[in-house]
């Protein structure tokens, strides 16, 4: 089976060429607020509606007007106005949901922080990509890339790293069948319970160093803004994000791996984590877990090694009985499960996660 994966790498780009990494950055940010301004007067003016193909179009008279737009590859800067399409339908599509959208917004300086490379104008030899107008830039090739190179985006984060993502269609690795399936119950106490009665700690990377980011923030929201000082408080403070959320990342992809080779069948919750972020007291902790981010990881590494994962109907999971189903009201300080009918007496979340294995097996049609 052909799957499109995403695989990245670090850069590590000489002084002159990260001039012109910022350059285009800076130009494609330009492009995309142009196209923005003019898709927003067109409308507001004559209630038209331009399309993409259009504003490529306007690109071209724009390149006469502005020549420092030919510095930039063509498939860059078109991607630039994609973006802007894709920005657009993703608010209409939210109107019509009847959410509460954002109307697209122009960037700033240091708000569009990367570009993409479409059909052609990339090419990779040994360590080195070659971008059209930039140059070979070293990079660190940890592993081979695998499958056909589809696109090529060139990132910047906010601590000024330099990545380069490869969009390849490659064949999936399918691991040998296995009979054993598992229900996973994610909390705060435990990062995760499975039905198995194992469970799995909460790393709990934000608290870990939630003081040294209040310390960095404090010394960042002192600092006088334009000065080099404000500048420097400000990367420090974006290392230490980075820093969180990368050893988040790294830990779920861990995680997911271990599960989906371990057991051929995965059941999880549909929490809709959005809604739980409204509890005030609990929303930093649930933010920190990363159970959407997880879940996600866990599905995509399940359906590249052929495993079955599911997602199920998280209702009554922690008040169900697991032996009976005879329903037991709790509150959320109560951890352990006692049920007055079959005088069921276990942890609290291994009894949702075997109510969460008993759903996922039931949705795939096995019995429990």
């Amino acid at each position: 089976m052909i799957m499109r994966k995403t695989m990245k790498y670090r850069l590590y780009p000489t002084k002159h060429q990260q001039q012109l990494l910022d350059d285009t950055l800076d130009t494609c940010r330009q492009v995309y607020n142009q196209t923005l301004a003019h898709r927003k007067e067109a409308w507001e003016q004559r209630q038209d509606t331009l399309s993409l193909y259009e504003t490529n179009t306007m690109l071209t008279q724009w390149k006469h007007e502005h020549p420092t737009l030919s510095h930039v590859h063509s498939q860059v800067l078109q991607n630039a106005q994609e973006r802007v399409d894709l920005a657009y339908k993703a608010f209409f599509r939210r109107v019509k949901a009847g959410d509460t959208p954002g109307f697209p917004r122009f960037r700033g300086p240091g708000r569009y922080d990367s570009f993409t490379f479409k059909q052609s104008g990339f090419r990779v030899q040994d360590s080195l990509v070659s971008l059209s107008k930039i140059g070979s830039i070293r990079m660190v090739l940890h592993r081979p890339i695998a499958g056909t190179i589809k696109t090529v985006t060139v990132r910047r984060t906010p601590t000024c790293k330099w990545y380069v993502c490869f969009s390849v269609a490659c064949e999936s690795l399918i691991l040998p069948a296995c009979a054993l399936a598992v229900g996973v119950d994610v909390g705060l106490t435990s990062f995760a319970t499975l039905s198995t009665g194992e469970t799995i700690a909460n790393p709990r990377f934000f608290r870990t160093d939630e003081q040294a980011l209040a310390k960095a923030q404090r010394r960042l929201a002192k600092a006088d803004k334009g000065t080099p000082v404000r500048t420097k408080c400000h990367t420090v403070v974006a290392h230490i994000h980075e820093r969180i959320a990368n050893r988040r990342y790294d830990f779920c992809h861990q995680t997911a791996r271990r599960m989906v080779n371990a057991y051929g069948m995965l059941a999880f919750e549909d929490l809709q984590i959005s809604n739980m972020m409204q509890h005030h007291g609990l929303a930093k902790s649930i933010a920190d877990v990363a159970w959407g981010q997880f879940r996600r990881i866990a599905l995509d590494k399940a359906a590249c090694a052929g495993r079955v994962a599911v997602s199920v109907p998280p209702a009554y999971t922690s008040q169900d009985c697991s032996r009976c189903g005879y329903r037991v009201k709790k509150t959320l300080s109560e951890r352990q499960h006692r049920c007055p009918a079959c005088q069921l007496s276990m942890d609290r979340d291994h009894n949702a996660a075997l109510n969460i294995l008993r759903c996922g097996l039931a949705s795939v049609g096995e019995n429990p």
